[in-house]
């Protein structure tokens, strides 16, 4: 009980504090790092420097997807689950060994008798549990099945050309089963890891597969550089593009059957210094089209939305930066209005989903056909409700007017980093200010905050620092706000942890967070008068507004997710 009893020594643990965690460890078989970081000692970083220097051994942080494949399964899987060990680099013919238990008898035994079966070197390094979880996950996903259809494609090629690999086609490699079967496991693999986008990236000496997962990019796989061109050729096969042509960005789609269900992939290619780039956005219908509880949207917010796609007019605008879920609110909307007795009728760039029910154009401005232009041929459809892919200049945003003011429902989509910012954009765009009020019904801003994963999210107290901010931000609350917030001098938030369920990142999905404004007799005559945000925002929060900020305290607070993920999508600001 080394750790333990340096702890100890160090006053991070009374003597009874330490006789019960080493009693504990006896009863459990818990080893006394799992102990120390259950009850939050200290951290898992300073842990292992102080393991380090305890015992003696090198701390070597890594990054998982720095480690390449032919390293990686060097040890089996089983090994490196039960001796929790892992082989994470190699210099010339030393493997370097990272371990857990670097001390335990047990491990460095394994370790040598799979040395001397597989007659390799070795050089051993302490590892994080982190470290550790994030290489393990990687047997069991990409690069397990990569593995086998690079060595399938190495053992095609020497068999047609007789060990000489360099004169085949971009074409006949991209008909070769290990490619067709390693571009399958990429698309089968993002859409088991609800990757909303998977980017294909040559660099000088490998291939990159990222997946964007809740919002954030991360490595998957690198690959050889020799199969870059053959995997891009396959995709540009499927996808309806021209294979031989690489020198300008081309645009595509391809749909295909995974785990039963239809799936489609929006395909954009982009030459760079070391060939093609490919963009791949996922498409999954059951995932894009969602309900208003599904995106997060809930009470006053809800409500204010439901009222406002009662009316038989008026513009609607769902605001944010790109990737901030606009679209996905706007096609929730749709739904609930999409009914026999209305004419839907849509103009978008691109259509990310199919509504049955409804009429959807895609606009084409290499040959003039514009939003504006577009809207224009829709008010021919004798349309009730439009929808308007996005507003991006003043003949749109006129139109857009116009269709409200005439007795249409319309949807659109505004880059504003809030809901205030609609009008002051507006009013930039030429719409005279006279014309907001009797048109704009509400202005939805929203942002996408990753959910914390049901399965290990941990129940804590929040140290001074979290606990004074969540204070400050509900001290301005809106009244009716504050009076539901039921909080006490010691209140519990929850915090992301890591399992396998989540692969081991804490989180688990996605889910909105929204700021409405809802136009109302006090906010049109202040239009009228003075339409600065600061005012507007003043008004808004007296009737009970709450920002996106505000609302996302509420959900740490009802334990959906971090003060960290909230500050970090609200500082984005």
């Amino acid at each position: 009980m080394k750790l333990l009893q340096e702890l100890f020594g160090n006053g991070f643990l009374n003597e009874k504090s330490r006789n019960e965690l080493q009693e504990e460890s006896v009863k459990t078989g818990k080893t006394e790092e799992e102990i120390i970081l259950e009850r939050r000692i200290i951290s898992e970083d300073e842990l292992f420097k102080l393991k380090s220097k305890v015992f003696k051994f090198v701390l070597k942080k890594i990054k998982a997807e720095e480690v390449s494949l032919d390293v990686l399964k060097l040890i089996p899987e089983e090994a490196a689950t039960n001796y929790k060990m892992v082989s994470i680099a190699k210099n010339g013919n030393v493997f370097e060994i990272g371990m857990v238990y670097p001390e335990d008898i047990s491990a460095q035994n394994a370790l040598r008798f799979l040395s001397r079966q597989e007659n390799f070197s070795y050089e051993t390094f302490l590892i994080t549990f982190t470290d550790l979880n994030n290489l393990l996950k990687q047997y069991r996903t990409l690069k397990s099945e990569t593995i086998k259809a690079l060595y399938e494609l190495e053992k095609e090629k020497k068999e047609i050309l007789g060990a000489v690999e360099d004169n085949l086609s971009p074409r006949i490699m991209a008909e070769e089963a290990p490619i067709i079967k390693m571009v399958l496991v990429i698309l089968k693999h993002a859409i088991e890891n609800n990757a909303s986008d998977i980017h294909i990236e040559p660099s000088k000496d490998k291939l990159t597969v990222r997946f964007r997962q809740d919002g954030i990019l991360h490595p998957n796989l690198f690959l050889p550089l020799s199969v870059h061109i053959a995997i891009v050729a396959r995709i540009k096969i499927i996808a309806s593009l021209k294979i031989d042509e690489n020198r300008i960005p081309q645009d595509g789609r391809l749909s295909i059957k995974i785990g039963g269900k239809e799936v489609d992939f929006r395909v954009a290619t982009f030459p760079t210094l070391y060939g093609e780039k490919v963009e791949i956005r996922v498409l999954d219908p059951t995932e894009g089209l969602k309900s208003f509880e599904q995106l997060g949207l809930r009470g006053r917010n809800f409500d204010l939305v439901k009222e406002a796609i009662k009316k038989p007019y008026g513009l609607i605008l769902s605001t944010g930066p790109t990737g901030s879920g606009k679209t996905t609110t706007l096609y929730a909307i749709l739904q609930i209005l999409n009914k026999d007795s209305v004419n839907i009728t849509t103009i978008e760039d691109p259509i990310e989903y199919s509504i049955a029910g409804v009429n959807q154009s895609q606009i084409k401005p290499e040959i003039g056909y514009s939003f504006a232009q577009g809207l224009r041929q829709i008010l021919r459809q004798d349309p009730n409700i439009i929808m308007v892919g996005e507003i991006r200049d003043e003949e749109t945003a006129s139109l857009a007017i116009q269709a409200a003011l005439t007795g249409h429902v319309v949807l659109s989509s505004l880059h504003t980093n809030t809901s205030i910012g609609v009008i002051p954009r507006l009013i930039d765009m030429g719409i005279k200010q006279f014309l907001i009020p009797s048109t704009l019904r509400i202005a939805i801003s929203q942002r996408l905050i990753r959910v914390l994963c049901p399965h290990c999210k941990k129940k804590i107290i929040p140290n001074e620092k979290i606990k004074n901010y969540i204070l400050s931000r509900i001290k301005n609350f809106p009244v009716q706000a504050k009076k539901e917030v039921k909080i006490s001098d010691i209140f519990y938030i929850y915090e992301a942890k890591g399992c396998e369920l989540c692969g081991f990142m804490g989180y688990s999905g996605r889910m909105g967070l929204f700021e409405v404004l809802s136009m109302t007799s006090e906010l049109a005559e202040l239009l009228l008068k003075n339409p600065v945000e600061s005012l507007i925002l003043k008004v808004a929060q007296k009737q009970g507004m709450l920002t996106m900020e505000q609302e996302g305290i509420l959900k740490v607070l009802n334990g959906e997710t971090t003060v960290q993920e909230v500050a970090r999508v609200t500082d984005e600001r």
